[in-house]
Order: C-alpha cells, then structure tokens, then sequence
C-alpha cells in the first residue's frame, strides 16, 4: 500500500492548488475491500492543517478509497478546515470535507461567514473535537475571561477553530477582536509561538490526541496548562444548537496534564456537495466501515466511527447514499436525532 499521505496537497479558499506537500508513512495495514465501481474516476478530501488530526485521518481515508472503491483515484487537500472546506464543497472544488459541525450548520443556513447556504449533505458524524485552550502556568491564565487582554491565537483564518473560539470568548465577557492581541495560526504555528513566547495562549479545537499539543507539551521548559472550558456549553447550545457537549479530556492525555479537564466538544462531519452521485456515497461510506482497522492506524480517533454513531448529532441531512447503507445495516437515519 502506498503512503498515508501520498497524495496530500494544499488548496485556498477559491479551491486553487497552492502547494505540493507530500509525506510517506508506512503503516502495516490488512487487505481492503473493493467496493463497486463508479464513473467518477478522481475525487479530493479537503482536510485541514498538517499539526491537527483532519490530516493523517484524511490522508489514511484517501488510501483506502483509492484502494477500496474501484476505478476511482483519491486526494487529500491540506487546507485552512472547516469554513474553507465547506467553501470547497459549495464550489466542488472538493468532494469530500472534514468540517465541524457548527461550521456546518452555518455553511446549511447560509450564516457569516458564509453568503448563501451550502447544499451539503453528510456521509456520517466521525468523532468529537475537543476545545482545547492551551496555556503555560506561569502566564497567570487560569479561566477563559483571564485571557482578556492577553496575546492569543484563535486559530488559522477560516478554521472551525475560530469559529468556537469567538463564541467562547463572547459566552466569558470577552470581545474575540478588540478584547485580546489576536493571532491566527493553525495548532502547529500556535504550539511553536506559544513555545517560543510570542503567545500567551491558544485555542485549539481536535481530536485526541492531537500532535501538535502533544510535541509542546513534551517540550523541556514548558509548563503546559490546559483550561476547563466546559462550563459555556449550555450557553452554546442554547445560541448555536444541541451538537455542543461536553466531555472529559483524561489525565495523562498529554505530558504533564495529570488531571481530568472537562472541556466543550463537537462532532466532526465528513460532508459532501448534495449533487455527489448516490452509489459513489455509498460505496465511500461502505468502504470507510470494512476498512476502519486501516484509518485507526493512522489517529486512534477513527477507533471513534460507529455505524450508530455516524447519524447522530449532524446538523446536515444525510446523503441518500450513505443512509441506504446505514439502512442495510439495521438503523433507520429517520429515527436518529441531529444538533
């Protein structure tokens, strides 16, 4: 089999190739299942940035759907995430997207960023984001509303990162634009500024274990802090909707984090134009539950897809063709509650 991420390249907003940036991974891996046939014949997966868990999860996912699904050849993007991959899925400059639910959910209504609504539907919610609010104990940070006036990055520019960031910064009292010295950088940019101390916080939303915070908080002389933020869900839910939860990042998740942090999550989406052919959706989705032992190989949160799991909580409808495979399988999608 070839590299996890063979293939990856980098995509703006308008859908453009800007850079090739290919990595090999060698990975044992089983035989896969090959899928029916389709007529599309090459299809793009905008993931997000190199330091987050999009990125090998969608490098792994291109593998198998290029080896698994006959006749079609796959790639993976590197792209800014959420908002811009929801960007690419309305242009169709991208088949597939990693996209956090409440990006989706605004890209659907058509809310800002976003000019008119999105018609995307999905093929399955994937795993939860945690809200990761990343900070050093010597900075005097110990809740959100501390980071008022203080050098913060939000996360890259049209990332769903940024997206909850501003909220959760609204839900303590503290203005995302005028209320902290603002910086955008994805979760690797961040680690390496907070490290080297041209920030004093970040946020990050992710799987985990995510790479980049995992490398920082390993780093001699960085005394890693990470913030509860849990307690802002339910304002989320009741401004934003039901996807908004909260869940416990455990102890030991991260060198030198020793207890529990109960911290807001929200699932992650893998989305698709409504257009997309209904036999491709549903030999992708197919392909992504005979061959998961390959994509967990690759980020333990793919460990996280369920057949059960995968319609819950999507603002999205699903795509016809997903939820006839979903339906062979015994769940009726019509039964399952959405954010």
């Amino acid at each position: 089999m070839s590299g996890l991420f063979d293939g990856f390249r980098s995509r703006s907003r308008s859908g453009l190739p800007l850079a090739l940036a290919v990595a090999t991974a060698l990975v044992a891996v089983s035989p896969l299942t090959t899928a029916t046939v389709v007529a599309q014949d090459r299809i793009s997966i905008a993931t997000g940035g190199t330091g987050g868990v999009y990125y090998p999860y969608g490098g792994a996912l291109a593998n198998v759907l290029s080896e698994a699904v006959e006749g079609v050849e796959v790639t993976a993007e590197v792209t800014a995430a959420s908002v811009d991959n929801m960007l690419l899925i309305e242009t169709q400059d991208a088949d597939i997207a990693f996209v956090l639910a409440d990006t989706a959910a605004d890209a659907a209504a058509g809310r800002a960023p976003f000019t008119t609504a999105v018609p995307a539907q999905s093929l399955a919610t994937l795993y939860n984001n945690y809200t990761h609010v990343v900070t050093t104990e010597g900075s005097g940070i110990e809740t959100i509303a501390d980071l008022a006036g203080k050098r913060v990055s939000t996360g890259a520019a049209g990332s769903g990162t940024e997206v909850i960031a501003n909220r959760l910064l609204e839900a303590a009292g503290v203005d995302p634009e005028g209320g902290i010295q603002r910086e955008q950088l994805g979760a690797s940019e961040s680690a390496d500024a907070i490290r080297d101390g041209q920030i004093d916080a970040f946020f990050w939303s992710g799987g985990l274990p995510t790479a980049a915070v995992t490398d920082l908080a390993a780093s001699p002389n960085v005394d890693f802090n990470l913030l509860p933020n849990g307690e802002y869900a339910d304002e989320l839910q009741e401004a934003y909707g039901s996807f908004y939860g909260t869940a416990t990042v455990p102890g030991g998740t991260y060198p030198g984090q020793d207890e529990d942090v109960e911290v807001v999550v929200v699932p992650n989406v893998l989305v698709v134009n409504a257009a997309m052919d209904e036999q491709l959706a549903y030999d992708i989705v197919a392909a992504m539950f005979d061959n998961q032992e390959d994509l967990a190989a690759a980020h333990p949160a793919a460990g996280e897809l369920t057949v059960e799991g995968a319609v819950l909580n999507s603002p999205l409808p699903l795509h016809p063709g997903a939820a006839r495979y979903y339906e062979e399988q015994g769940i009726d999608p019509e039964a399952t509650p959405v954010g």
